[in-house]
């Protein structure tokens, strides 16, 4: 069910897939500044909302990032493997379910104190998702696992601890790329959680 607006009109949808998430093109009625209506057409995925977390321990100076395959870049011409931190799609569980759930799988840490910093839509021209950011402090009794994501799910992720230093370093030389990490890393470097060592 579409939200009322006073700047939306005669909104008509076709579904164009749903073999993995939902493709819809939507044809619709937008009021423009001048008073005007405007035909418009867009197509939107919808792939449910997410979680992130980035994972630190102040007293080492280190965040632990994970390394994977995303075919999506791959077919821009990059080599793939992204630099990440731990994510997930929330698959009907809370934000704060889920994203203990993913460190764990991704990372190998359990953590069960994590702050949430805020919520942000990461490409609203063409995806419905909304990401829901967290951090979360770590330390070496906290590891249940090796990590490495769920196998039979097509994850096969390397886990990176690295120092802090390095990794906002690696923002500033490309070796990070992918969006929601460099998000949570200038968090962490604009927060006063690394200030006494920097």
């Amino acid at each position: 069910m579409l939200p009322q607006s006073q700047h939306v009109r005669n909104v008509h949808e076709t579904l164009l897939s749903d073999n993995w998430y939902t493709l819809k093109k939507y044809r619709f009625e937008l009021l423009r500044r001048d008073g005007t209506w405007q035909q418009q057409e867009r197509e939107a995925y919808d792939r449910g909302n997410g979680a992130v977390i980035l994972l630190y321990n102040k007293a080492r100076q280190t965040v632990v990032l994970t390394r994977q395959f995303r075919f999506p870049v791959y077919i821009t011409g990059h080599h793939g493997m992204l630099i990440e931190a731990a994510a997930g799609l929330l698959d009907n569980l809370s934000p704060e379910e889920r994203i203990k759930a993913e460190a764990q799988e991704e990372t190998g840490f359990r953590v069960t104190h994590i702050e949430k910093v805020f919520e942000a839509y990461m490409s609203p021209g063409s995806v419905t998702e909304k990401l829901f950011f967290f951090i979360a402090e770590y330390a070496e009794p906290d590891r249940s696992g090796n990590g490495g994501g769920v196998a039979e799910e097509g994850e096969d992720i390397e886990v990176l601890e690295w120092p802090f230093s390095r990794a906002l370093e690696a923002i500033s030389t490309g070796e990070i790329q992918d969006g929601k990490t460099i998000m949570l890393l200038q968090h962490l470097a604009l927060s006063a959680t690394f200030e006494e060592k920097r």
